[in-house]
């Protein structure tokens, strides 16, 4: 274990990213910066941790904004829940803490939208704590070396992985250990084309000196995708569109939308027409289909998102349905949308609102 910790920490010291959460110890900054780029990349998350970090600085900053806010500048990140439990958490912080992160693991682990890895990353990286923040890319490096062949999605496998990373933080600066993990796992020991060759434990790593490095790791679980049939109604002929705010459970929680009607299926324009929300909300005023856009797909995790955008025109205006609200053009991108709405508006903002 000295050999390997000893390898990965200088390989660290030469090769790690100069990344703007690496020069601080800041927890609120660690923390932003985790949440940030947890099922993200970090080249599209830089973005975003720079617009927070300048919009809100402090997190009694975030804290004081409203959600509407908060999920805007998170838009186009995807796993919107993300942002509403940063900001639930940070609300929760100024609250409970006076605004001071607290400094004790089992304190921060009990934080909304925070696990066991991110809570391991903020005490190690702001309080020194030592406790191991295993994520895919450090699964992947012990893994491989190790030879570790039971599945790190079972239960089995997170106590052996655990135990393992346990025993390798002893004695190191913890911070600095569970980055330089990390790192090396996302720039060195790759999932795909690692850089086997130039690896620094190359020769004592198991599953290099056996050719097995495609066999690790292993998971038991296959994420089951389901497909979901949108069909988005845009509707013009006034200065203004409708948008609904999405407030039932699942994704895009909060965001805003067009009218939307979902089906089981990819559906004819008829049965849409003659669904009950359309004849009660829409019929009275309904003029002509304007436009029909192909179908296209939104892959999220567990599921496909079948898409099009249905343009109608209204005759006149049609008294205000209670859960919709008015949105005219030059507003429109002040919304939190999810972003398949946000890039159709950017292609056909004229088109939506065009006057008859």
């Amino acid at each position: 274990m000295d050999f390997f910790n000893s390898q990965i920490h200088l390989w660290y010291s030469l090769f790690k990213r100069d990344l703007p959460w690496r020069n601080t110890r800041n927890p609120y900054y660690i923390w932003l910066s985790e949440i940030i780029l947890q099922q993200t990349r970090i080249r599209q998350g830089l973005a975003y941790y720079y617009r927070f970090v300048e919009e809100f600085p402090e997190i009694e900053d975030l804290a004081t904004a409203s959600e509407d806010q908060v999920l805007k500048l998170w838009q186009g990140l995807g796993y919107y829940s993300r942002a509403r439990n940063l900001h639930f958490t940070a609300k929760h912080v100024l609250e409970t803490y006076n605004g001071e992160f607290p400094e004790e693991y089992f304190s921060i682990r009990k934080l909304k939208g925070i696990g066991d890895y991110t809570a391991a990353a903020i005490a190690s990286i702001s309080f020194g704590l030592s406790y191991p923040a295993l994520d895919g890319n450090v699964y992947r490096v012990l893994s491989r070396y190790f030879g570790i062949s039971v599945p790190c999605d079972s239960n089995e496998g997170r106590k052996v992985f655990q135990e393992l990373a346990e025993n390798l933080i002893k004695g190191t600066e913890p911070g600095m250990h569970n980055q330089a993990l990390m790192e090396f796992g996302a720039l060195q020991c790759t999932p795909a084309n690692p850089k086997c060759e130039d690896c620094p434990v190359n020769m004592r790593c198991f599953a290099y000196s056996h050719q097995k490095i495609n066999e690790f790791p292993t998971k038991k679980k296959k994420t089951k995708q389901r497909d979901r049939y949108f069909n988005y109604l845009i509707l013009t002929g006034e200065s203004f569109t409708w948008l609904r705010k999405r407030v039932e459970d699942g994704i895009w929680k909060n965001l805003f939308e067009f009218p939307l009607i979902e089906t089981n299926e990819k559906t004819e324009i008829g049965s849409i027409l003659r669904k009950t929300e359309f004849q009660e909300n829409f019929m009275p005023s309904f003029s002509e289909i304007e436009n029909v856009s192909n179908w296209k797909i939104h892959i999220l995790s567990h599921q496909r998102i079948h898409y099009r955008f249905i343009r109608i025109r209204l005759t006149r205006i049609i008294p205000q349905p209670a859960e919709f609200i008015r949105v005219y053009k030059e507003d429109i991108f002040n919304f939190a949308l999810p972003k398949l709405l946000d890039a159709y508006l950017s292609e056909n903002l004229e088109s939506v609102f065009s006057i008859a």
